[in-house]
Formats: C-alpha cells, sequence, structure tokens
C-alpha cells in the first residue's frame, strides 16, 4: 500500500537512491543540495553502505565513478557549480560506460550566482555537461513524489543503458516539506533494474563488443574478468586504439544507446510528461519542475476567468519528449513557455516544433514566478 511521509524533497531523494540499491555515496556539501549528503549519511551505515564526504567535487565523483566500476551503484549530488568540476569525470562516465545518478539540486549561476536561491539555469549545462559527442538522460522532479519516484527511475535508466543519469531538483522543490504519498516499497524492489553481467569464461568476455545502439555489458571489477577502464576510445576489451572505423563505431553507439530508443518508444515504460486540462484547452502552458506547480495554478484561475487553458509538463528534459511536443505544436496555435532561467528548454521547444511564435515568461533573478504572473501573461495574448 501507499506510504504517506513528511519529509523534503532533498530528503525524499535520498530515500530513493537507499530503496533502489544505492550502497555507495561519494560526495562534498553544497548549498542547496547537501541535505542529500547529510541523508545518505545516515542511512547507507544502516545497511552496510558506504558513505564518504571528499575534500572537494572532483574527488566525491571520483570515488563514485570507482564504487560503480566496482559493481556497487552510486550517486553523488551537488549544485550546478559542483556538476562543472566533475565535468571532466562526467566524461569518463560516458565514455567507459559506467553508470551513476548524478543528483543536481538547481541554483542560479554562472560561477557562485546565488547560492540560497532557486533557479531552472542548468537545464542545457544536464544535456551536455562535458565536451564531446555522446547522448545524455535527465529527470526533472516537479513534486515531492517525483523527487522520490523519478531518483528510482534515475537508478534504472542508469543500470539499464550503463550511462550517468542526471536528476534535476531546484531549490525550491529540494527544501519543499511537506506530506508526500510514496508507492509501496514492494512495488518499488519489484520494478528495480541491475546491469546485466557476463557469465561465461573470463577469456570469452569483451565488455565492449556490443552491437550498435547497444549498451556495454561490464562486470564488477576484482572478479576475474580482465578488462580496461580508460577515457581513450578503446575496442572490445576497453584497451585503447586508435582505429578509426572503432572510434567512429564507439561514437554512434554511445549516441544510439539513448536516441535510438527514445525517438521511438521512449527509454522505458514510466511516462517522460504529464499533460493537465489539455483535451479541451485552447492555450498550452508549458513549465517543468517547480514553476510547473504554479502553472497548475495558473491554469485552474485562467480556467476560472473563461480562458480554457492547459499544462504540457516536461519529466523527462532530456532526451526531449520531441514526438509529443511536436503534436502540442500541430495541435495549438498559442502556446505559453515559462522557465527560470533566460529560455533554455524554449530553444529545445523552438527546434522540434519548427515555430517561435510563442509568449514567454522567464526569470533568472532568483525569484520564482507567481501564477497571477502567468495569468497575466496569458490573457496579453487573447
Amino acid at each position: 500500500m501507499a506510504r504517506e511521509v513528511i519529509s523534503t524533497g532533498n530528503e525524499l531523494a535520498a530515500h530513493a537512491a537507499f530503496d533502489a540499491g544505492c550502497m555507495f555515496f561519494g560526495g562534498y556539501p553544497i548549498t542547496p543540495s547537501s541535505e542529500v549528503m547529510h541523508e545518505m549519511s545516515d542511512l547507507l551505515p544502516t545497511v552496510g553502505g558506504k558513505f564518504i564526504q571528499m575534500e572537494d567535487e572532483i574527488a566525491g565523483i571520483s570515488v563514485a565513478l570507482g564504487a560503480s566500476m566496482a559493481g556497487t551503484k552510486a550517486m553523488t549530488a551537488t549544485s550546478g557549480p559542483g556538476i562543472s568540476l566533475k565535468a571532466e569525470q562526467i566524461g569518463l562516465a560516458f565514455i567507459a560506460e559506467v553508470p551513476l545518478v548524478i543528483i543536481n539540486v538547481m541554483r542560479g549561476g554562472p560561477s557562485t550566482g546565488l547560492p540560497t536561491r532557486v533557479s531552472q539555469a542548468d537545464i542545457g549545462q544536464a544535456q551536455y555537461p562535458t565536451h564531446g559527442d555522446y547522448a545524455s538522460i535527465t529527470l526533472c522532479a516537479g513534486s515531492l513524489e517525483e523527487c522520490y519516484t523519478q531518483t528510482v527511475r534515475a537508478f534504472n535508466l542508469a543500470e539499464k543503458y550503463m550511462t550517468p543519469v542526471f536528476m534535476l531538483l531546484d531549490e525550491t522543490v529540494g527544501h519543499m516539506h511537506g506530506k508526500a504519498v510514496l508507492p509501496d516499497l514492494e512495488e518499488i524492489q519489484a520494478s528495480i533494474v541491475n546491469r546485466k553481467r557476463f557469465d561465461g569464461k573470463p577469456e570469452d568476455y569483451r565488455p565492449y563488443d556490443v552491437p550498435m545502439n547497444t549498451p556495454a555489458v561490464l562486470n564488477p571489477m576484482f572478479e576475474g574478468y580482465r578488462f580496461h577502464f580508460t577515457g581513450l576510445h578503446h575496442g572490445p576489451t576497453g584497451f585503447p586504439t586508435e582505429d578509426a572505423a572503432q572510434c567512429q563505431f564507439n561514437i554512434e553507439r554511445l549516441v544510439g544507446k539513448i536516441d535510438a530508443v527514445s525517438a521511438d518508444v521512449g527509454l522505458d515504460d514510466d511516462a517522460d510528461y504529464e499533460e493537465f486540462m489539455l483535451d479541451d484547452a485552447e492555450v498550452c502552458l508549458i513549465a517543468y519542475g517547480s514553476i510547473s506547480r504554479g502553472a497548475k495554478e495558473a491554469v485552474m484561475k485562467l480556467r476560472n476567468d473563461g480562458i480554457k487553458a492547459g499544462l504540457f509538463r516536461p519529466i523527462m528534459i532530456w532526451p526531449s519528449p520531441a514526438k509529443k511536443l511536436k503534436e502540442i505544436g500541430q495541435k495549438f496555435d498559442k502556446i505559453f513557455v515559462t522557465e527560470l532561467n533566460m529560455g533554455q528548454y524554449l530553444k529545445e521547444i523552438e527546434r522540434v516544433m519548427g515555430r517561435s511564435d510563442f509568449t514567454t515568461l522567464h526569470k533568472a533573478n532568483g525569484r520564482p514566478i507567481a501564477p497571477l504572473e502567468m495569468v497575466a501573461k496569458v490573457k496579453e495574448m487573447f
């Protein structure tokens, strides 16, 4: 049966990681994500898991990657400046195909920015957090419940696709304190995905010798299977190569294992987006994260004033729910986009829909967008 808890978004993300089987956390405290780390320091020792606070953000992700290489589900948590510092090791996770969940509780930037204020300014960073060619997976929580459910989902996607997965919260939802209704623990445990393993003879083991659009099969280190982890391009056993055909195949496979699947059916069976009162709407609001809560209230106020509004909320930000966004673009003449940045996801919406005639409301000053501000802006469209 469902569980009712009183908690914050950051704490729920930590409990979700714990319930998803995370047994290692490596990180460094940074506002507004530190509560994730604090909670993991209490939870992991109760089941023999390992928690370690490192000397900085770079070391934090390094030890988490090492734990994952050894076969342990691992996580790190930070905010935008920490992601910037972790960028090189994130690249290692992409090319070596090491599963890892990275929680980013967003705050204002760039640089030190607004440490205690809300922002959605890391949307673009989550798509391309490091240099090179790859495809990333990013989920974005819009409620306390999703801080839990989408973090569980992040671990499942990381293990299934052998890749780092970003879980975005923002300062508002991360520090929000209230009641959350969570799925039954047995239901969660039944949904858990674990990485594939090779069970053949060690001499036959070639972890990267897999078909196009297929993840590598990485057995845990120290269990008798000889292979190599490297940030260089590599051949079937992970040892470096500069063979042109192999290098081209590597990149096409890294991108394809995410994009080729998501283009047609989505990355899994869970919803990549939410539709709220869109069936009879004459204007579509697009919002995500914490301000989608205000957007829902704006929808209700607009309807009370005689304007049939509805909301489209992406949950999987990257890869974007492109098929549905395109349908939205074809269905609605009037579309209103609001974000706590200068229009980072707006660029993706314009790309997918092939149009730019949107009414927008963006803030980058660390303050939330009130429902009445959205209502006033939407009314200008009529």
